[in-house]
């Protein structure tokens, strides 16, 4: 099967050299930066293509000789990339952290046969499949909540943080306002609003905060409360809240001088060095999901936890570990045939399916990710 990556990065890079492990994929990745590809083609048998994905027509004419499309760029330009891979005929599984409701492109992609798995990653994405799966086991679902977030294993002042993912869509998450269901309503917060200080074992305390990680899981499931809260170390919100406040993630431009900027695009640069993983740095992810309902008169809490870390032997992020390699297994799933729901497909549609959650399960323990379920009676 010939398949390509689109986006070389923190993530994409990761997905190209599992995909090339396997013997019947051919694996090129598509991507701008010459330095990326290189870099790539030392670890894997992979195809570089030079590329400018900003351009829907180029993906759309581009991705029409391969069989299976994986969509890695980020998220400013997620929507429409994967539109033009819907217009190109060609399934795809895509993880771009993008604004936009991607169910506005279902009907696009039943019309042209496509099978698109989106919002592919750790959560939204084997999180969300987890929840459908729990779904599905429950009669009906009351409450489901999810914190989960990418840090480094060592904390370094002053950020105390490092960007496992594009550092642009880690903006948004301080940015986007968070949308969650309360008491069968949908609420709309700020981002980093209602703080919290949790216990996670074999880390320690994590302060959580809300985001829109919730995504597709608003529509498609159908809980009276649901939220979902990012992690990191105590006192990032504060930090992160001053920079927003004061208007540095504003992309309104402003006159400096005779230049016309944006405060984004300053503070992009000055972060972005300081937030980037230092080679053989390492970093974890952490996640906990939580779903509460009733099966046969009986009131149940569905519990999984992740800890995952650092692949120092092979020199992969646990970010890169936990959101590629679901995609990864994604891909498996759809080019064996045994998932093939047409038009757009959120994660929670594969939970519902018997046997896909349990196959993509095996895949990420086989490549040393593991949840941890339990159940617990409620009174």
């Amino acid at each position: 099967m010939d398949i390509i990556v689109l986006g070389g990065g923190l993530v994409g890079g990761p997905i190209a050299r599992d995909l090339a492990a396997d013997e019947e994929f051919n694996v090129t990745v598509a991507d701008r930066d010459t330095e990326t590809l290189r870099g790539l083609q030392a670890w894997a048998p992979i195809t570089p293509l030079v590329a400018d994905l900003a351009d829907p027509a180029n993906v759309t004419a581009m991705v029409g000789d391969f069989d299976l499309v994986l969509g890695a760029v980020p998220g400013f330009m997620g929507y429409q990339t994967l539109e033009a891979v819907i217009r190109a005929g060609r399934d795809v599984v895509d993880l771009a952290f993008f604004a936009e409701d991607p169910f506005t492109l279902d009907q696009l992609a039943r019309e042209n046969d496509v099978t698109a798995v989106v919002d592919c990653g750790v959560f939204p994405g084997m999180g969300s499949a987890l929840i459908g799966r729990m779904a599905r086991k429950l009669d009906a679902v009351d409450s489901v909540l999810v914190y989960v977030g990418g840090l480094p294993q060592v904390r370094q002042w002053p950020w105390e943080y490092k960007a496992v993912f594009s550092p642009i869509d880690v903006i948004e998450e301080y940015t986007r306002p968070a949308r969650y269901v309360a008491n069968g309503q949908p609420v709309v917060r700020p981002a980093l609003s209602d703080p919290e200080l949790l216990d996670f074992e074999g880390v320690g305390t994590l302060e959580a905060f809300n985001t829109d990680g919730l995504r597709t899981l608003v529509e498609t499931i159908g809980a009276p409360n649901m939220k979902e809260k990012t992690l990191r170390y105590p006192g990032h919100i504060e930090k992160m809240a001053v920079l927003r406040e004061c208007g540095f993630f504003s992309t309104e431009e402003i006159t400096v001088g005779d230049q016309s900027i944006r405060p984004l695009d300053v503070t992009a640069r000055l972060l972005f060095p300081m937030w980037k993983l230092d080679e053989d740095e390492g970093d974890l992810t952490v996640m906990q999901i939580r779903v509460e309902g009733t099966r046969n008169g009986q009131r149940l809490r569905y519990v999984y936890d992740l800890l995952d870390q650092y692949d120092r032997e092979n020199q992969v992020s646990s970010m890169a570990r936990t959101t590629g390699y679901t995609a990864t297994m994604t891909a498996r799933l759809l080019s064996e045939g045994l998932y093939a729901h047409k038009g757009i497909s959120p994660p929670e549609f594969i939970g519902r399916e018997f046997g896909c959650v349990d196959y993509l399960l095996q895949g990420l323990e086989a490549r040393g990710i593991f949840y941890r379920e339990r159940v617990e009676v409620l009174a």
